[in-house]
């Protein structure tokens, strides 16, 4: 019988690993440690007062977890499969695309039949009626000045928060904030 090869063994056991390798912990923080110059323009005693760069030890948990030699190692797809990945990724993409343009033509349909409804309005007079429709009526043009009265009654502004809790009257924004949530915060 042949006898079993250590070599996996000695790959996987935690005796025989080496302290020195870059994927621990140890590694990414000795590579951050590292003088990115190997002198200074300012004198030891003012870079010893600055106590020099701060590092953000969230980062440096991501790495350790992330390069950690335990962590098992990122999937490779053989060429078919890969291919096949692809081929899908890409039909959802494009039925994303499509489901996207979709929903933009529709809110630019309503948009349009928005403003449309919104000029209507602003063109007619008290009687409803617009000035085209009063001259091929025959009507007394009466109500040429009050025109637009509708259009200012539906734009009015008046009363739109009153029973609306305040957090719901922030200004909405289209993207999110440069810091998403502040996780150093404490009270």
């Amino acid at each position: 019988m042949k006898t079993p090869s250590t070599a996996l063994l000695r790959t996987l056991s935690p005796l025989c690993r080496s302290s020195a390798l870059p994927w621990t912990a140890r590694g990414c923080q000795a590579a951050q440690q590292q003088p990115s110059a190997p002198f200074s323009s300012t004198t030891r005693q003012r870079a010893r007062e600055r106590g020099g760069e701060k590092r953000d030890m969230r980062i440096t948990l991501i790495r350790y977890h992330l390069q950690h030699p335990l962590t098992p190692r990122p999937l490779r797809f053989s060429r078919d499969r890969a291919l096949r990945h692809w081929t899908i990724h890409r039909a959802h993409r494009l039925h994303q695309t499509r489901l996207q343009a979709d929903r933009q033509a529709t809110l630019e349909r309503q948009y349009n039949s928005m403003a449309a409804a919104c000029e209507a309005l602003r063109l007619v007079d008290e009687h409803g009626l617009t000035e085209t429709e009063r001259t091929r009526l025959g009507c007394e043009r009466e109500g040429h000045g009050k025109r637009g009265r509708l259009y200012r009654i539906a734009m009015r502004k008046d009363g739109v928060w009153e029973g609306v809790p305040i957090e719901y009257s922030r200004i909405q924004t289209d993207s999110p904030g440069r810091e998403g949530w502040n996780h150093g915060w404490t009270r």
